[in-house]
């Protein structure tokens, strides 16, 4: 897969500046990520505690759902795209005074 740049520019609200742009970003790669791995554990949670009887058969369902998870695009694509389709929000946090 090439390297493709992007102007960051292009991301989300005209009024924020490119910097909190890609701290955005990167925090919603971050959660996307996060959650991706969740569900990862989740599945494979359920392999947790067989006996060895049929050790090679949940190893090959255990290597399919991994590959499938391996299959997903990148977090940070996702992100990106994420972005550009402005499916992004964000919000300050409050600051007390």
């Amino acid at each position: 897969m090439p390297i493709k740049t992007l102007d960051v520019e292009d991301f989300g609200p005209e009024a924020t500046n490119k910097y909190e742009k890609i701290v955005i970003l990167s925090k919603r790669a971050r959660q996307i990520a996060a959650q991706e791995k969740l569900e990862l554990d989740e599945k494979l949670k359920y392999f947790e505690g067989f006996e060895d009887e049929d050790e090679f058969t949940f190893n090959e369902e255990q290597e399919q759902i991994s590959k499938a998870f391996e299959q997903l695009p990148h977090a940070t694509r996702r992100a990106v795209d994420e972005m550009l389709d402005e499916k992004v929000t964000f919000r300050y946090p409050k600051t007390e005074l």
